[in-house]
């Protein structure tokens, strides 16, 4: 081919991403404005602005300290140039600064090879990290707006990264020459798409929609819908053995997302798994709301949630005592629903395992930067314009936001700028696969969890029962993983000492996910476990003993100390209940 057609083919597709980001630009000014007739109101919903005033008032307050931190990057800077004037004589030493352990946006070898990159790289690392230090030494901000400020800063210099820009990103460039400018009319097209798609707010597709079907690639181990009513449709998973554990095993996910994280694919799932080592299985599928159920609360979720089911799970198998897991948000309420029985001394459940689950939300991180009282007046405006729930795409962004670089810029990257199409991967499928959540429910346990932090202080009460989690004698296992931006692990920590009986500590290798959803076959990351008692976690970490490879071993050898004698394998349908309907059931099926 020569270089006119070379040539004429690279003008065409620029001509053509230039119609299609015209397009683009039209019809995002031709959408609805978000937010509707509240939009007023809510023009700052996350509070930002008074944070950042706050901050500037401060600075102004210490010339001093803007002064020295002015040299400091004046300092850096020499020292950057100083490095790169070195290498230019010829000189081989290293580089001035080092992009954190775990950044993934430097990965293209022109970004160490190529010294004009490589500059273009150090410089921002050291502006970012500058910004960032500066920031935090501020005095004079309490905690929260301290808290704030930081995160945010992250968000800017997050999103000015280099690597966001076609220009200053080697990988872009070098595909734009090759594919003669097609990556950008792909990338404009699936920009467009998304914009379609959020309505005139970008949705930014994560995964290939079209490829995943629940029940077919996805959430697929058999079972059937044993109960369901409002909130839930509780699934009990068929045997793969002739006995198993007399005590069912009946988990509780979150209800921010969809139940199947604990069943992609079988060579992950920790449903399939749990069955395949003899556990009758039963998970909550919880519903996806809409405005009819606005106004059901924690309370209902209690009842409804976890007390019907154990009551289902009782009539299904005849047996009144289960072995539970919460994960998440979903630990919260089994943790709270533990303080409430014990307070009525109702021994419902032998044992609780929680992933990644706070109960005390003094150390909760940085989703704690989204709870003050002016975000929550502010976030109820925008349920009630919304009928009275949380839009899922807003709690997915919030949840985004905490990993912006692998969550939001990474595919602003690969769908964007290199112009692909969205990865088939199961678990984005999943993590965008977002629901609603009721009005009344989700400001109660912003407000009485983030904010006041009442389950753990012993304020709390449920159905007019006080709470006190110190009267909890079950058996406690608590999971948390050590990359959580979640639910930190020093947040998990916390629970220890709350509760009245034994409690198994652990953490784990990787994050929110990742460090939940570890099967032995993937032979990945590691867990630590320190049986001495102590009363830091610095002193937990200290003695910790390390071992390589998934924890599920290690925690199905405590389950079943408390899973009782084996039985004959129980199928659905066995006991009390009818089948209402195959699983994965309907509710799993309804998508925001």
């Amino acid at each position: 081919m020569d270089s006119n057609t070379t040539l004429d083919d690279f003008t065409k597709n620029m001509l053509k991403a230039s119609e299609l980001s015209q397009k683009i630009a039209a019809d995002y000014l031709n959408a609805p404005a978000p937010g509707g007739p509240v939009q007023e109101a809510v023009s700052d919903p996350l509070n930002v602005a008074t944070a950042f005033n706050e901050l500037v008032t401060q600075m102004a307050l210490r010339p001093d300290q803007i002064i020295k931190a002015q040299q400091n990057l004046w300092q850096h800077h020499f020292g950057l140039w100083q490095t790169f004037a070195k290498r230019a004589v010829g000189e081989a030493i290293p580089d001035y600064i080092e992009p954190q352990k775990g950044d993934k946006r430097f990965k293209d070898k022109d970004w160490e090879e190529n010294q004009l990159f490589s500059l273009i790289k150090q410089s921002y690392l050291v502006t970012a990290q500058w910004l960032q230090d500066t920031v935090s030494q501020v005095e004079g901000l309490d905690d929260e707006t301290k808290k704030k400020v930081e995160f945010y800063t992250k968000q800017i210099t997050d999103a000015f990264a280099p690597t966001n820009f076609l220009a200053t990103n080697p990988q872009v460039l070098k595909a734009t020459i090759d594919t003669k400018g097609e990556n950008l009319v792909h990338g404009f097209e699936n920009f467009l798409r998304d914009l379609e798609h959020g309505h005139g707010s970008l949705f930014i597709q994560q995964a290939d929609e079209s490829f995943f079907e629940i029940g077919k690639n996805v959430a697929t181990t058999p079972g059937k819908i044993i109960f369901q009513n409002e909130l839930l449709q509780l699934i009990q998973f068929e045997p793969t053995t002739e006995q198993v554990y007399e005590r069912p095993l009946l988990i509780f996910p979150a209800w921010i997302n969809k139940y199947y994280i604990l069943d992609l694919r079988e060579d992950n799932s920790l449903i399939k798994w749990c069955v395949d080592q003899g556990y009758t299985v039963f998970v909550a599928s919880w519903v996806n709301p809409t405005a009819e159920l606005a106004d059901r609360t924690f309370e209902d979720y209690m009842n409804n949630g976890i007390l019907a089911a154990l009551d289902a799970v009782e009539k299904a198998t005849g047996v009144r005592e289960v072995n539970a897991i919460g994960y998440c948000i979903g630990g919260t309420l089994l943790g709270s629903t533990l303080a409430y029985l014990a307070a009525k001394d109702e021994k419902r459940i032998q044992s609780a395992t929680f992933f990644t689950a706070q109960l005390d939300f003094e150390e909760s991180g940085d989703l704690k930067v989204f709870t003050d009282e002016a975000q929550l007046k502010s976030l109820e405006k925008r349920m009630d314009a919304a009928g009275g729930v949380l839009e899922a795409a807003d709690m997915a962004q919030t949840f985004n936001m905490l990993r912006a670089n692998d969550l939001i810029w990474s595919f602003v990257i690969n769908n964007y700028l290199l112009g692909k199409d969205p990865l088939k991967f199961d678990l984005l499928y999943w993590n965008s696969d977002s629901t609603r959540m009721p009005k009344a429910l989700h400001l109660y346990y912003l407000r009485n969890f983030y904010m006041e932090n009442k389950l753990s202080s012993g304020e709390m009460e449920l159905n007019g029962v006080k709470l006190d989690l110190g009267k909890v004698k079950t058996p406690v296992f608590l999971q948390s993983s050590r990359d959580d931006h979640i639910a930190p692990y020093r947040s998990v920590w916390r629970a220890r000492p709350l509760f009245g009986g034994p409690v198994q500590f652990m953490i784990a290798g990787s994050g929110h996910i990742a460090g939940v959803i570890n099967p032995p076959s993937a032979n990945k990351y590691q867990y630590w476990i320190n049986d001495h008692d102590v009363d830091s976690l610095e002193d937990w970490w200290d003695g910790a003993t390390e071992t390589a490879g998934s924890w599920w071993p290690f925690w199905e050898k405590w389950l079943r100390d408390n899973a009782g004698e084996k039985v004959p394998a129980r199928k659905p349908g066995d006991g009390e209940l009818d089948v209402v309907e195959d699983a994965p059931g309907s509710y799993v099926q309804v998508r925001s």
